[in-house]
């Protein structure tokens, strides 16, 4: 499934691929925890959040601020930081961290380039609320926005992309950009719609994974596929 020779609208992911939300998960934990003087290390951290966050994610839907306490309590659990566990209205610091998570520095620069080639869109796992905060720092008008509160379900169900289709009107000239290859590029692919995969990390796919339609290292690297500049 090639990128269209032809392209009117790119959608994109968020977190991890517009906003820096790992950084700021790292940050909202080393502050709450550091005034019980517990300290964790970064990477168990982070692997433990986003196996947490998929498990809880997986299950009924409920608003993503419950979704990010529920994570925070289990990730706080696994960590040994009893604290958290015996006071469940600790955990408010992640969702209220929100906020704070910030743009990668390439973010708005790569943003105004396609806003000025394409119909753009926000397809995210998250809240109205939640995305609402986040916007304050992505000064960039979307033609269309779905939320997992809008479709009341998460990715890697595809109810994302069925109802960006659906507003769109088609699936056509229309290519996704995203960092998470399980929340998105998966469904993506389910989908028949071309997908980007910005692989931060350099994550290797286990054998007979499918691979995206184009698989790059940043923001900027995506949209220059898109034959930008």
């Amino acid at each position: 499934m090639p990128l269209p020779k032809q392209i009117d609208f790119v959608t994109m992911d968020v977190y991890g691929t517009l906003i820096d939300w790992e950084a700021g998960i790292v940050e909202a934990f080393t502050k709450e925890a550091g005034k019980d003087g517990f300290t964790f290390e970064k990477d168990r951290l982070l692997n433990l959040f986003h196996e947490k966050h998929r498990e809880i994610a997986a299950g009924s839907y409920e608003l993503y601020a419950e979704v990010l306490r529920r994570t925070a309590r289990e990730v706080a659990a696994e960590l040994g930081w009893d604290d958290l566990r015996l006071e469940p209205a600790r955990a408010n610091f992640l969702p209220d961290s929100v906020e704070r998570w910030r743009p990668f520095r390439e973010t708005m620069p790569q943003l105004r380039k396609l806003g000025k080639e394409f119909k753009t869109g926000l397809v995210s796992n998250i809240d109205d609320k939640l995305l609402g905060v986040t916007r304050r720092h992505i000064r960039h008008e979307f033609d269309l926005v779905v939320t997992a509160q809008q479709v009341r379900s998460y990715k890697p169900d595809t109810a994302h992309f069925t109802e960006i289709a659906r507003r769109y009107g088609s699936k056509k000239n229309w290519v996704h950009i995203a960092s998470g290859y399980y929340s998105d590029v998966a469904p993506c692919l389910k989908a028949k719609v071309p997908v980007i995969w910005i692989n931060r990390h350099g994550e290797q796919l286990e054998p007979k994974t499918k691979a995206p339609t184009v698989e790059v290292k940043t923001l900027l690297d995506a949209v220059r596929e898109l034959g930008l500049k």
